[in-house]
């Protein structure tokens, strides 16, 4: 397919009534939408499938499905810093900024690069770019070893009393990413969310809340990734 004939199908699935439905039922404002779900995307991106080429030209495009799917066919590995840079400010909410990071920027030679820069970020979506990639590099990269995600609860602590919804968000969504990765970092990630908790903050008090609601449930599912030894003080 090439662009035209992409931008053509989907425009036979545009659907502008979802527009008013995603911004209502899951806050997703986006400018030159068409309204198609995702999981039509996914349909499409799997007939496609990778290709830098034509992902480019969708994203140039400026519709917003088109970028999504432009984030479901292109090749991690071909991804450069200045296009990182780039894309990143021109997420506009959490749908699209989450289709990037767990898409393939996560699977770049940059990600925590990105990851520890954009954590510190201004943009709200800038900043939660940072922690979605933080959140998804333990599932993407399943072999490296404690000390690497240890490295995130300073991020963590720093930018737990951001108040905006999609950053505390994401910041609670890498904490309790972290703490399932493994026992030891569960044992870690509790201790970060009991600090958390007790602060006045109410943003650091939620995130601390919520992570330890989800990692102290009997139910819950902690994988047993590489690993060092727990030992508690």
């Amino acid at each position: 397919m090439n662009v035209q004939q992409v931008v053509k199908r989907l425009q036979d699935l545009a659907e502008p009534d979802k527009i008013t439905l995603k911004q209502q039922r899951f806050g997703i404002y986006a400018r030159n939408s068409l309204g198609i779900y995702h999981r039509d995307l996914k349909i499409i991106a799997k007939e496609i499938g990778r290709d830098d080429a034509l992902a480019l030209a969708l994203y140039d495009t400026g519709i917003y499905e088109a970028r999504l799917l432009c984030s479901k066919i292109y090749r991690p590995e071909s991804i450069t810093k200045s296009q990182m840079n780039r894309w990143v400010k021109d997420f506009e909410n959490w749908e699209v900024c989450d289709s990037f990071c767990m898409g393939f920027f996560v699977n770049s030679e940059y990600a925590l690069e990105k990851a520890a820069l954009w954590s510190q970020a201004e943009g709200e979506f800038v900043k939660r770019a940072g922690f979605v990639i933080m959140a998804a590099y333990g599932f993407a990269h399943k072999n490296d070893d404690n000390g690497l995600f240890e490295g995130f609860f300073a991020a963590i602590e720093r930018e737990a009393e951001d108040p905006r919804i999609y950053v505390k968000k994401a910041v609670n969504w890498a904490l309790r990413n972290i703490g399932k990765r493994n026992v030891d970092l569960q044992h870690q990630a509790k201790a970060v969310a009991e600090g958390l908790a007790l602060r006045p903050d109410k943003s650091a008090q939620w995130i601390g809340n919520n992570a330890l609601a989800e990692l102290n449930k009997p139910s819950v599912n902690v994988m047993d990734y590489p690993r060092s030894v727990y030992r508690p003080s």
